[in-house]
């Protein structure tokens, strides 16, 4: 066990970033590192609101300058570009002050740990004189295609936005188009996203400096991606998970009703904290949930769109809608035979440590990446395709996905392989475990 050792973890607020951070901030502390946790109060508030917090974690939150209680409703809503900056503004100050009090008591930090969209924590902790380790809440994949946007590919990942069928061969990677890239690049992508890459760019260039990267994932399932930059010290340390049901949450009316169904019948639909589908492609999903036939459990975060349905009586005779569900203990129930999602890499590495197939459902950021490789790579699922003319995704397209996928016993051979890997990976003396270590011994 280490002894002795500190670290702070400054996590960006959004879920699918926040939520991993977590998780590798408790297996810090069961490995005996004293973790402090910076990040802003609605970040914390996720936190505490989901699971079960780890009692010596410390947090140190910070005003993002976007605070709430609600009553300043009225006020617009900032962009997402200006969330980041004043997010980066205010924490660059709360962080500096983080690591100047510590170092003035004594106690300073070994390390900073800081998250995907946060570049700036890296440059205030260096100009404190405090190494720094990047964590990448991604796959290896999606670092490995950022690294070549900015070192000698730019032209060609940019220039596939006019034209999505153009073939994109970058080295060590698997055959790419636009639709396998960062949604950034996707043509449909908002302008405003273009930020994004302003702060991928201030991580690489960090990365020149401090490469190293802790990286959620494991060693079997992106072998030569872990090691395909030679500039950049990949170490995988994932899937970061629940480790128990506290963290997971408590158990709900979604497990009682779980326990109801026979094995592998339950179709599981969920598409994270961020996406925002419309009612016309919400009514597309419960078209084809119910010509599938089969008992669903579906997660819809909007009260208003779930009341909207206009099957909602026969919905409600087949399957179960609720508005949050203990993820990770769902996905672990022998009841679910497959997983309709965004493809987040949150939800991807739940499912593929459960050993559930996945329909991908893509919606921004790497999801279409992660939609890439879980078809054409590790083939525990497919990819819905959408209609050409809108964007929508189908009920008939829905149907056929799902059945294609818990039809296919490859897939769930394939899944139930991977399964095993990951679990094998965070076992004792398992490869993300003692990469951990050593990453610790090193600090």
């Amino acid at each position: 066990m280490t002894v002795n050792q500190k670290i702070l973890i400054v996590a960006d607020p959004l879920q699918g970033i926040i939520t991993p951070s977590y998780r590798l901030a408790t297996r810090l502390i069961k490995m005996g590192v004293a973790v402090t946790f910076a990040t802003s109060f609605t970040g914390v508030k996720h936190i505490m609101d989901k699971q079960t917090t780890h009692t010596s974690l410390t947090f140190a939150p910070f005003s993002d300058g976007h605070d709430t209680d609600g009553s300043n409703s009225k006020q617009p809503t900032p962009s997402l570009q200006q969330l980041k900056l004043d997010f980066a503004t205010n924490g660059s100050c709360a962080v500096a002050d983080i690591i100047s009090s510590a170092a003035a008591e004594g106690q300073p930090f070994d390390n900073v740990v800081y998250s995907i969209l946060v570049p700036w924590a890296a440059t205030v902790a260096m100009a404190h004189g405090v190494k720094t380790t990047l964590f990448w809440c991604q796959s290896a994949v999606m670092c490995d295609i950022y690294y070549y946007l900015f070192n000698g590919y730019k032209d060609l990942i940019s220039d596939t936005k006019n034209n999505s069928t153009i073939p994109i061969s970058l080295p060590g990677l698997p055959p790419l188009i636009n639709a396998d890239l960062p949604s950034v690049f996707w043509p449909s992508s908002p302008k405003e996203h273009g930020f994004f890459l302003e702060i991928v760019k201030d991580h690489i260039d960090v990365l020149r400096i401090a490469p190293r990267v802790l990286v959620n994932t494991f060693e079997k399932l992106e072998t030569e991606y872990i090691k395909l930059v030679d500039k950049l010290d990949l170490i995988p340390v994932g899937p970061l998970i629940p480790s128990d049901e506290k963290e997971s949450g408590t158990p709900d009316n979604c497990i009682e009703w779980l326990n109801t169904k026979q094995e592998s019948s339950v179709v599981y639909v969920s598409f994270g904290t961020q996406a925002a589908l419309s009612m016309d492609q919400i009514d597309e999903i419960a078209s084809g949930l119910i010509e599938i036939r089969r008992p669903f459990l579906w997660v819809i975060r909007d009260s208003d769109q779930a009341t909207r349905l206009s099957k909602i009586d026969e919905l409600q005779k087949q399957g179960m809608i609720v508005d949050w569900c203990s993820q990770a203990m769902v996905l672990r129930h022998q009841a679910i035979g497959c997983f309709v999602m965004h493809g987040g890499w949150n939800s991807t590495t739940e499912s593929l440590v459960a050993g559930v197939p996945t329909v991908v459902f893509p919606q921004w950021s790497d999801q279409g990446t992660n939609g890439k490789m879980i078809q054409d790579v590790w083939k525990t699922g497919v990819r819905v395709t959408r209609r050409e003319a809108d964007g929508i995704v189908e009920g008939k397209e829905i149907k056929r996905c799902v059945e294609m996928v818990i039809e296919d016993n490859e897939m769930t051979r394939n899944a139930e392989r991977w399964r095993d890997l990951a679990r094998e990976a965070l076992s004792d003396g398992g490869s993300s475990n003692v990469n951990l270590q050593a990453f610790l011994d090193d600090v």
